[in-house]
């Protein structure tokens, strides 16, 4: 499909004036503040599964995430490791759920841990979940994520889940078969958003790898993507016309191009020029707003589907030169 959107070498420029909204970092420190895990007695819990395998154990995850609320998952990684792991951390795309205890496999037999974070309530495209949105709903949202919760940044739904995926950072850095200070954060597309606001909300992060990343200047994609989820935004401002301020004030606490001014880690960013769901321009606002150092892979004649498996293999060895040296034992960066 031909790109609508901007020129690759307008899009390398483009640096859109995106202003911060009054009190955003006091907004995630208060959401983030106190215990851990959100005041819960509970801790998380890793109990081993039988997944069929003889290379690689699985462990069934369940995070105290938003307001102590679980938050399943899988961490995967060799069956016979030694000595703290690197531990690349997967956010799930727009549907899906966290699978089964056999899928997933190729970050264990890389040799490293792998834990993926279910999203709640989601899990309903591609792949199964286990993680309800229990948290009370709002009326009038239009079928989808984006419109839950839109009439207040306290209410909306990725308040929750970019909780969720600290906690689970937070959870699996503690594990003794981890090394902390060699965390990665990853997902594509929504999970890509994800990971930015991740690497804009944990310090000390080893890596972030944004995937066609959703969730980036929400305003100009709402008005120019041609597919959802996006699109979600723009029928909820068809019905609720007096509200496109309100709206946007909302969505920019969630947006992951303002995360991006907070995040520090090394980046490795992929991008596709065709995509009519992530459109190239909203992606490059936040590859160019991105605090740390950072590199990106260009796909020009793909849509949302990015670089695949041909990614795939960029990301395996940025990992692996980005792990590249000895453990460097249990201390976190602060």
């Amino acid at each position: 499909m031909p790109s609508a959107d901007l020129t690759l070498a307008e899009c390398r420029a483009y640096r859109p004036e995106l202003p911060l909204p009054d009190g955003f970092d006091e907004f995630w420190a208060k959401t983030l503040g106190g215990a851990p895990h959100g005041g819960s007695p509970d801790r998380p819990r890793f109990e081993r599964v039988d997944n069929g395998l003889v290379q690689v154990r699985t462990y069934d995850v369940s995070v105290p995430g938003y307001d102590g609320r679980p938050v399943r998952g899988w961490l995967r990684m060799p069956a016979e490791s030694t000595g703290p792991l690197g531990c690349v951390v997967e956010f799930l795309g727009y549907g899906r759920g966290r699978g089964l205890a056999h899928e997933q496999l190729m970050w264990a037999c890389a040799g490293y841990a792998h834990l993926v974070m279910d999203t709640r309530g989601q899990g309903w495209s591609a792949a199964t979940g286990d993680t309800p949105d229990t948290h009370p709903g709002s009326a009038g949202t239009v079928p989808g994520f984006l419109t839950r919760g839109i009439e207040d940044p306290a209410t909306h739904y990725y308040r929750r889940v970019f909780t969720d995926a600290v906690r689970c950072v937070e959870a699996v850095r503690a594990r003794p078969e981890v090394d902390p200070s060699r965390i990665v954060v990853t997902g594509v597309s929504q999970g890509g958003g994800i990971a930015l606001a991740v690497a804009g909300l944990v310090p000390g992060l080893a890596g972030v790898m944004p995937d066609v990343p959703f969730l980036c200047n929400i305003p100009r994609a709402a008005r120019i993507a041609a597919a959802p989820p996006y699109t979600e935004v723009a029928s909820y401002l068809q019905l609720y016309r007096d509200r496109t301020a309100s709206v946007f004030r909302t969505l920019s606490y969630f947006d992951a191009a303002q995360h991006a001014t907070r995040a520090t880690a090394p980046a490795l960013f992929s991008i596709a020029m065709m995509d009519e769901v992530c459109p190239p321009s909203t992606c490059f606002t936040a590859y160019n707003r991105y605090a740390g150092p950072k590199d990106v892979r260009v796909y020009e004649f793909n849509g949302h589907e990015g670089g695949a498996e041909y990614h795939r293999a960029e990301q395996l060895a940025w990992v692996r030169s980005l792990f590249a040296g000895p453990p460097t034992g249990r201390a976190v960066h602060p």
